[in-house]
C-alpha cells in the first residue's frame, strides 16, 4: 500500500549540490588540485582567525555552549545593529535583529511569518534556487519577473507596475546570485517604497553585501521601508559558511511571530557559532584581504574568459560570480557542465538551477575558491575548447 506524501517532498533539488557531490567523486579519483572547484559560492579562506580563537577560547573556558534565546546572543543582535550603523548610517535597534541558523534558516521563518499558502512572491529570474524551492515547498507560489542584461538582470519599476493583480511579496538581492550584479541605491529605495505604498512585503536578500567591486553603491533596505525583512549572513564575507549563522532585520510588526517561529523550528543558533560570529566583526583586516583575492581573480577571468570563448558575461558587481551566456557554444548548460568537469576538469554550475525556462544557455562560475586556482580557468577552458 503506498503511503502518502506531503506536497515538500516534491521539492526540486538544488542542483549546485548535485554538481558538488559529482566534482568530488572526479577529484577522488585525481591529484590534488586537478579539478578547479568553480561551481559553489563557498570561499575557500575558512572563518577568519580571530573569529576560530574566540570559540577556541570559550570552549577552553568551560562555556557549557547551550541554547541561547531564539533570536540569539544579546551581545551578538547588539553588534549586528551597531554594524547597521556604521555601514550604512541606519539605527537598527537589536530587538529587530533575529540570528538564524544562517540565511538558508532566515528564509523560511521569513516566509512563514509574511506568506500565506497560494500567496505570490515576485522575483527576478534567474534567481538563486531556494527562493523559489522554499515557496513552493511551503505552498506559496513564485512569480518569476524575466530579466536580462537589458536590466542588469534586477528587477524594475516597470515590470512592478505591470504586475496586475499586484504580488503578495517580492525578493530582491544585491549584490544578486548568479549575476552579481547590484542595484543602485536610488534603484532599491524606489522598489523599497514601492512595495510599501502598494501593501508588498518586500524581502532583500544582502547576503553579499561586503563583497563589491564596482562604482555601485551599497545599501541596505532597511533604510528605505519599515515594512521589508532584510537577510544577511556570515557565510559570503565573512568566510563562515560551515558555522551556519545569519540574521534577518525585522519589521516590528514581524518580531514576535517570527520569535514564536524560531523557538518551534530551530530553538537558537547554534551557541558556539554565534561566540565566532561577534568576533568576526573585529577581523576586518583578514576579511579584506580575501575581497582583494577575488578581485584579483574577477579580473584575471573578465581578461581570460573572453579569448576561451566566454564573451558574454553579466556585469559583475558584486557577489563572487561570473554570469555567462553560453549559447553560442550549447543549448543545454546541464550537459555542458558535465563535460566541462570531465575534459577541462572545471566544476561549474548550470544555468538551470537558476532559470527554468532560459539557464539551458547560461552557467555560472564561482571565483571564490583558492586565487591560484582560479586564474587557471581560461587557459584549461582555451585548450578543451580548441581556441
Amino acid at each position: 500500500m503506498a503511503l502518502k506524501a506531503g506536497k515538500g517532498a516534491a521539492a526540486p533539488p538544488f542542483l549546485v549540490m548535485d554538481v558538488i557531490a559529482a566534482a568530488n567523486a572526479r577529484a577522488a579519483t585525481l591529484p590534488p588540485g586537478a579539478i578547479l572547484r568553480m561551481e559553489v559560492g563557498q570561499p575557500g579562506s575558512g572563518a577568519p582567525r580571530g573569529a576560530a580563537e574566540a570559540a577556541i577560547r570559550a570552549l577552553q573556558a568551560g562555556n557549557p555552549m547551550g541554547y541561547t534565546e531564539a533570536f540569539g546572543l544579546a551581545s551578538l543582535r547588539a553588534r549586528i545593529a551597531a554594524h547597521y550603523g556604521q555601514k550604512y548610517g541606519v539605527a537598527v535597534p537589536a530587538g529587530r535583529i533575529a540570528v538564524t541558523v544562517g540565511a538558508s534558516g532566515a528564509f523560511p521563518l521569513a516566509f512563514l511569518a509574511a506568506f500565506d499558502v497560494g500567496d505570490r512572491i515576485a522575483m527576478a529570474a534567474p534567481f538563486y534556487p531556494p527562493y523559489a524551492n522554499i515557496l513552493a515547498a511551503l505552498g506559496m507560489v513564485p512569480q518569476m519577473l524575466a530579466c536580462d542584461a537589458s536590466t542588469r538582470f534586477q528587477p524594475t519599476l516597470d515590470m512592478l507596475d505591470k504586475l496586475d493583480p499586484r504580488p503578495d511579496g517580492l525578493i530582491v538581492a544585491s549584490p544578486c546570485n548568479p549575476a552579481g550584479t547590484m542595484l543602485a541605491p536610488e534603484e532599491l529605495a524606489a522598489i523599497a517604497r514601492w512595495c510599501h505604498a502598494n501593501g508588498v512585503r518586500l524581502v532583500s536578500d544582502e547576503i553579499y553585501h561586503g563583497l563589491s567591486y564596482g562604482t555601485v553603491a551599497e545599501s541596505t533596505a532597511a533604510a528605505f521601508s519599515p515594512s521589508a525583512i532584510v537577510v544577511n549572513s556570515f557565510s559570503k564575507y565573512f568566510s563562515m559558511t560551515g558555522w551556519r549563522i545569519g540574521w534577518l532585520v525585522l519589521p516590528e510588526d514581524l518580531i514576535r511571530p517570527v520569535e514564536c517561529l524560531a523557538q518551534n523550528m530551530f530553538i537558537s543558533a547554534p551557541h558556539i557559532a554565534q561566540v565566532a560570529a561577534e568576533a568576526a566583526f573585529d577581523c576586518t583586516e583578514e576579511l579584506e584581504a580575501n575581497k582583494a583575492g577575488y578581485a584579483r581573480a574577477r579580473a584575471a577571468l573578465l581578461a581570460g574568459l573572453p579569448a576561451a570563448g566566454f564573451d558574454r558575461i553579466a556585469a559583475a558587481d558584486g557577489a563572487f560570480y561570473l554570469w555567462c551566456d553560453v549559447g553560442h557554444l550549447t543549448n543545454d548548460s546541464l550537459d555542458f557542465c558535465a563535460r566541462m568537469l570531465e575534459g577541462a576538469g572545471i566544476a561549474a554550475s548550470a544555468g538551470v538551477d537558476f532559470d527554468r525556462d532560459r539557464g539551458a544557455r547560461f552557467l555560472r562560475f564561482s571565483y571564490c575558491g583558492a586565487e591560484a586556482a582560479m586564474v587557471q580557468a581560461p587557459a584549461r577552458l582555451r585548450e578543451w575548447l580548441g581556441r
